[in-house]
């Protein structure tokens, strides 16, 4: 188990990565926090010259949205472009009640519903319920193909001859990241966006569901380990059952433990007390598995030690609506560092790097995972450790950089899986180079 009582802190006897006489300890504290350069690009999603307001048309588009928060969000803004491509006028999304987080939370629970509908007007028309004379005709259910073209919705509107509404049972993922024309993918950014002491917002992905889902044990107890067994057992809707944890984590597909987080972090040079708020819902064996994140990184909050029971009791039984708390802490944090790459960090990561690239840490997961084991196993030293850690992450701070696309040799819908996410990197259509420019 990581890490040998060799790097413990003397003073406190907890264990501790010690940087000693490297070039690292001298790192200035700006360069710890100071976001990297924007080199000239800012922000851009005003429509082009081309671009006409949306027309007015006796076609409407209802929408039940899926999953968590996150997914929901990028979800209901895929939803505002396509129903800018139908030329549909899009009815208020409904949320997701019955799946894991089992939240009854409605659009206007979580999100500025006026803001919305106004902000989007010259985009698509946007309706709070669908007309009354409208609420009993026939409607065309239509579960879009994942990651979808322009061609493919253009088709789809021969439905209007036949139906006046049609009714979307999916809202995640329904369109493609990438070869879209420039006014679509803005119209979509758009649905997305609508004494201070500094902090490090850690979305903290160590949490029953997410480790049961995949398949990640190391570190855990026996118990713990058959506990997500079956609960992935009993999932009915998680496919994959049978899971090897130790290739997971090699091939860096697991979330990083509290404890590899801790050691990441100081690593990096971070120091015991920096703030760190901790975004994510509870976490697996909380106080066994955290204690080994604080006895390295102490100074350590939750939304319930920053606000009010009165004030925390309005979200109370509201998984959305507490996590929207989450993400607009970590939005306007000083550094985001998640420990996985699931929606939520990927809409984050795109948010912040809209609003002027602001630094977010992703961690190597996999490289990482290979450089902790050769500490565990004696085969490198504090020092050395610290310095591949930083050169692996040299280029993983939130720079402007183009969005990637899929591997080569990858086709058909597998290639659109595996695209970085236009929600979390929406350069270039809605991130622009100002008169200076980039050198």
């Amino acid at each position: 188990m990581l890490y040998s009582k060799d790097i413990l802190d003397d003073e406190h006897n907890t264990p501790l990565l010690r940087v000693e006489n490297t070039k690292h300890k001298q790192l200035l504290d700006s360069q710890l926090w100071e976001a990297p350069s924007s080199h000239g690009l800012h922000p851009c999603v005003e429509p082009t010259s081309k671009y006409k307001a949306a027309p007015v048309l006796d076609r409407y588009m209802t929408v039940r949205s899926n999953g968590g928060l996150n997914q929901m969000r990028t979800g209901i803004a895929d939803m505002v472009a396509v129903a800018r491509i139908m030329n549909a006028t899009l009815v208020i999304p409904q949320l997701d009640k019955s799946s894991f987080w089992q939240d009854s939370s409605t659009f206007s629970d979580i999100f500025d519903e006026v803001h919305f509908i106004k902000s989007l007007q010259q985009d698509v028309r946007i309706l709070k319920e669908l007309p009354k004379e409208l609420e009993s005709v026939p409607r065309a259910r239509k579960h879009f193909t994942s990651w979808a073209g322009l061609s493919y919705y253009e088709e789809t509107t021969e439905l209007w001859k036949e139906y006046k509404v049609i009714h979307v049972a999916k809202s995640d993922s329904r369109l493609a990241n990438n070869y879209l024309p420039l006014d679509i993918q803005r119209s979509s950014w758009s649905g997305c966006d609508h004494v201070q002491k500094r902090y490090i917002a850690l979305h903290l992905r160590y949490e029953k569901d997410m480790l049961s889902f995949t398949g990640c044990t190391y570190g855990l107890s026996g118990a713990e380990t058959e506990e997500l067994r079956v609960m992935r057992e009993k999932t009915s809707h998680w496919k994959i059952k049978n899971i090897n944890s130790t290739e997971q984590r090699i091939s860096g597909l697991c979330p990083l433990t509290p404890m590899e987080v801790g050691i990441f972090l100081q690593a990096l040079g971070y120091p015991r007390s920096t703030l760190i708020y901790i975004a994510a819902g509870e976490i697996y064996g909380r106080e066994r598995h955290l204690l080994e994140l604080t006895s390295r990184v102490p100074n350590i909050v939750f939304k319930e030690m920053i606000a009010t029971q009165e004030e925390l009791r309005t979200f109370s039984h509201h998984a959305s609506q507490t996590a929207a708390l989450d993400y607009i802490i970590s939005v306007e944090s000083d550094i985001f560092i998640p420990s996985h790459s699931g929606n939520m960090a990927k809409a984050v990561e795109g948010h912040r790097r809209f609003l002027g690239h602001r630094k977010t840490i992703t961690p190597d997961r996999k490289g990482l995972v290979e450089l902790f084991d050769k500490l565990e196993a004696g085969v490198l030293d504090v020092s050395s450790f610290s310095g591949l850690v930083n050169q692996l992450h040299k280029n993983r701070f939130g720079a402007p950089r183009r969005r990637g696309a899929a591997p080569l040799g990858i086709k058909g819908r597998a290639r659109s899986r595996l695209e970085e996410s236009f929600y979390q990197n929406p350069y270039p259509e809605c991130i622009c180079r100002s008169e200076s420019g980039m050198s």
